[in-house]
């Protein structure tokens, strides 16, 4: 199964690359900064975490002293979550959006997917690379450990994509889907300990938080970046096994199912 949809995307990779382009220059085609503003909106961002709101807020987090401290935290945390709300909000609506491409041309569906991540995954590394930048500036960059970030990357497009494509095929059928998780990515975020380290919250909460996938890829993240630390593996791999599972449905119900995504639309 995996390998018939890797051999499809392969043979239609240039179909993938042209597509990610387009996106990109389209999205700044009529703008006077053009892609500069993929640079000047995250940076603003950035400055005002990790500079503006620390010192506004003079927070503290347990065993660092460094006054930017909380703005890297936050920062780290919102750009992980972030990048995983895009990739699932994409995944759900890809074949909606794409629904005329589909009634149209004839080609490997599982490439709409796979564009939606890598224009996803572009967006997201702009940002980081910006992020980096700073905390290189302010002096705040990371250890050696900085090289835990990849596995934590695809960890999570593998977690994000799983259940993107599982909520994009669901929404063709039923519609509700993407306002549902709208909603539901909203107590999600608040679930997931991004303003606020666990420690703080309310004792039996935290064992509920914890059991939420997203809290170990959130916290080791932070963890990297705050306190230059490797992350605890271990935590991970409750994650991955989600990630696996929601996988291997992901793909059995899109074989299922798309062939009859087009008479749907």
């Amino acid at each position: 199964m995996i390998p018939d949809h890797l051999r499809a995307a392969w043979s239609y990779r240039g179909f993938i690359y042209g597509s990610v382009k387009r996106e990109f220059q389209s999205r700044y085609r009529n703008s006077l900064l053009g892609a500069l503003w993929n640079i000047i909106n995250p940076l603003a961002m950035i400055i005002v975490y990790t500079v503006i709101f620390s010192q506004l807020m003079q927070a503290r987090l347990a065993g660092v002293e460094n006054n930017l401290a909380y703005g890297i935290y936050l920062c780290s945390g919102l750009l992980t979550w972030s990048f995983f709300q895009e990739i699932i909000a994409r995944g759900q609506s890809v074949f909606l959006d794409n629904s005329n491409m589909l009634k149209k041309l004839s080609f490997p569906r599982i490439t709409l997917p796979i564009i939606s991540i890598l224009s996803s995954l572009m967006n997201f590394l702009i940002v980081f690379s910006l992020f980096i930048g700073f905390l290189l500036v302010t002096g705040n960059y990371p250890n050696i450990t900085i090289l835990a970030v990849i596995p934590l990357i695809l960890l999570q497009i593998f977690f994000a994509m799983s259940l993107g494509i599982i909520l994009g095929v669901l929404n063709v059928f039923f519609r509700d889907i993407a306002q549902f998780m709208g909603v539901l990515l909203q107590f999600w975020f608040w679930f997931t300990p991004i303003i606020y380290p666990l420690n703080v919250a309310p004792k039996q909460a935290q064992e509920w938080i914890a059991l939420n996938p997203m809290t170990p890829v959130a916290q080791a993240y932070q963890g990297i970046f705050v306190y230059g630390k490797w992350p605890d593996w271990y935590s991970l791999w409750p994650t991955a096994v989600i990630a696996l599972i929601l996988f291997v449905l992901a793909l059995r119900l899109f074989r299922k199912r798309a062939g009859e995504i087009v008479d749907e639309l």
